[in-house]
């Protein structure tokens, strides 16, 4: 794939991390990694399922964007979805075309502000987790509209910016999650639900659907990670109507519902 590669790593987030994790991407269990991964169980079936709904029976062509080690590209490319994804860490990239078992997932370096695709390219656009780490999040959802034809879909999933974010997100996993790098998150890249909606906006892009995230406090799991630092196994997270932590949502370009 043809790629462009921007200065765009943000200055305040520690984003240079991710180039060394090789195979930690899928195998830490002593790294928040691991909670991304109990995460994605969640987003990428919700995912999944919409594409599904929006476009039954079809094979959409999406695009990841910030795929990282390519936990949603791969998990769509299961699904028969011809998948490209996009990452500036060449590392991470390297991870995720290995745990490609379909083999066919397009990845490449890419910068998420001028992407190498032509103007509606793409059915669907993802940037899960992604967001707070750039500086002009209003810019890659330019981008993303751009890509998008006419009811195309835009998911994403970021942190709210509040006290009660950066206790549990950012704090708590400084505390409590072994291997947490300095600046993972910062709490002024987070992206307040109103925000993000007002960017979608103006974009063309309508938000039609949000959920919140939160872990299974509940569960023997989320206390065992608590005392030891490091991620069970059978760690889990559950969909919640409070946005106040995290939020999963879905917009269509143009505003087109089912």
């Amino acid at each position: 794939m043809a790629a462009t590669r921007g200065s765009r790593a943000c200055a305040g987030v520690n984003n240079a991390f991710y180039e060394d994790l090789g195979e930690r991407w899928y195998e830490a269990w002593d790294d928040p990694l691991a909670l991304l991964r109990a995460e994605g169980l969640l987003k990428n079936r919700w995912v999944g399922e919409r594409i599904a709904a929006r476009a039954p029976g079809r094979r959409c062509r999406v695009l990841d964007v910030g795929c990282g080690g390519g936990f949603l590209a791969n998990a769509l490319t299961l699904s028969g979805h011809d998948v490209v994804g996009i990452d500036l860490s060449p590392g991470s990239l390297r991870v995720a075309r290995k745990r490609d078992a379909t083999g066919r997932v397009a990845y490449g370096v890419a910068d998420a502000y001028q992407q190498p695709f032509a103007d509606q390219s793409f059915d669907a656009v993802a940037a899960l987790d992604f967001l707070e780490h750039v500086e002009h999040p209003d810019r890659v959802i330019g981008e993303a509209a751009r890509l998008l034809g006419p009811g195309g879909l835009f998911f994403f999933h970021t942190f709210n910016r509040n006290f009660p974010a950066w206790l549990i997100v950012i704090k708590g996993l400084e505390w409590f999650v072994r291997n947490t790098p300095p600046r993972m998150h910062v709490l002024s890249y987070f992206i307040k639900p109103e925000e993000l909606t007002a960017h979608c906006r103006r974009h063309g892009l309508a938000v039609v659907e949000m959920t919140g995230m939160r872990p299974e406090v509940s569960r023997w799991a989320f206390w065992k990670m608590l005392a030891t630092g490091r991620v069970p196994r059978d760690f889990a997270f559950r969909f919640t109507p409070s946005l106040r932590l995290s939020y999963l949502g879905m917009a269509v370009k143009d505003g087109r519902r089912a």
